[in-house]
């Protein structure tokens, strides 16, 4: 198996179980992103449901500034463990901030192409659809700090016409 394949397979793996976990709380998520960083080094998973918002703060302005932060959720990195194989699939490439800029641009876009497979994949098996709609939750592979691949990828992988996914363009989109 090619590395992109069995990265792919290893995330779609480790969100799947992650995923699981998290759903068994019952509450009805609006927000799923897959996060990793500049180097696209081994993602997190980190969600927002309705409930965990409400609890989060009494202040509606706090809310509406915790509303799309995957880091201040209470669910962020949720159970990063499950991703032990994807950080050594990693480990075992070349550092990818030694690589020559073309080299680390392809690079950078095979881990993104693999991400967004694997929770595409898990979108297809109905995946986002527990606990909620899935016209009703934003799922997202995303790059931190954001930039415009954020929104790029969020057109391809979100119902455009959801009310959700307009609230997110509105509020949270580069």
């Amino acid at each position: 198996m090619d590395f992109q394949a069995e990265f792919t397979q290893e995330i779609y793996n480790a969100v799947k179980i992650i995923l699981t976990d998290l759903y068994s709380n019952k509450e009805h998520y609006y927000y799923i992103t897959l996060t990793t960083d500049g180097g696209a080094h081994t993602p997190c998973i980190s969600a927002w449901s309705y409930e965990a918002l409400d609890r989060s703060s009494d202040n509606e302005e706090e809310r509406e500034e915790l509303k799309w932060s995957y880091a201040d959720s209470p669910y962020c990195c949720w159970k990063q463990e499950e991703f032990g194989k994807v950080k050594a699939l990693l480990s075992d490439r070349k550092n990818i901030w030694d690589l020559e800029p073309e080299a680390f641009e392809t690079e950078y876009n095979l881990r993104f192409e693999a991400m967004e497979a694997a929770i595409k994949r898990l979108d297809k098996e109905g995946m986002f659809a527990v606990n909620q709609k899935r016209n009703d939750v934003v799922v997202l592979v995303e790059v931190m700090p954001p930039d415009y691949t954020n929104t790029e990828r969020a057109y391809r992988m979100n119902h455009v016409n959801s009310e959700i996914f307009s609230e997110w363009l509105e509020e949270a989109a580069e």
